[in-house]
């Protein structure tokens, strides 16, 4: 543990507010795993929560998925790229389960009934799908960044796999669920939140995330 902690050249080691949460508690695969679902299913509930931001189209999900990336980055500074990608690939098929189950469940912020469960759902089923593709490809990316740039300065790796990781989580999640979907109002409006919703999480990201990992 000691050697996965130690500070490399060029870099800071791990936030001491963010390393208790990882390091203190031995952050079993376990843990993260559920960390990382936790997210999933939460922001992928979110994305169907319409939201307007200063005259921006997008979804409350903006607010959540970023702290998938975090969850990434702090496990390849722990245990190192092999460990957050098996974390990742042991949370994606549960992720999109639990993603459609609680979607379907709670459709556009109500509860619909356990009778819903038994009508399939494409629209919740396709949000589901996008994110299963979406966060498995995004998330390998962010990791493959993250560990590419984490012996520079210390800002650099969170940066740079943060920006690349949400360009293509946004289009491909976005492209893969709405495009030409039931959802007349998502149909229509999908390129202009996924701009709006790439520009706010990168805003945030570089704004109040990457300070953290300073």
């Amino acid at each position: 543990m000691r050697n996965l902690l130690r500070k490399k050249k060029g870099t800071r080691s791990v936030n001491s507010r963010c390393t208790p949460l990882f390091a203190q508690a031995g952050a079993p695969v376990s843990r993260l795993c559920l960390l990382h679902l936790f997210w999933i299913v939460l922001s992928n509930y979110a994305v169907q929560l319409p939201l307007t931001l200063w005259g921006i189209e997008t979804t409350w999900g903006m607010f959540t998925y970023p702290f998938i990336y975090v969850t990434s980055d702090l496990t390849v500074r722990l245990y190192g790229s092999d460990k957050a990608r098996a974390i990742v690939h042991k949370a994606t098929i549960p992720g999109f389960f639990f993603s459609y189950l609680i979607g379907v469940l709670f459709e556009q912020g109500t509860f619909q009934g356990f009778a819903s469960l038994l009508n399939p759902n494409l629209f919740v089923f396709r949000i589901a799908l996008a994110s299963l593709v979406a966060y498995f490809v995004s998330q390998n990316l962010d990791i493959r960044v993250f560990r590419r740039y984490l012996s520079r300065v210390w800002w650099i790796a969170p940066a740079a796999s943060g920006f690349f990781g949400n360009i293509v989580d946004t289009f491909l999640f976005y492209f893969v669920a709405f495009y030409k979907t039931s959802d007349v109002w998502m149909a229509t409006h999908w390129p202009e939140i996924a701009v709006a919703d790439l520009t706010l999480k990168i805003a945030v990201n570089l704004l109040v995330f990457v300070p953290v990992y300073g």
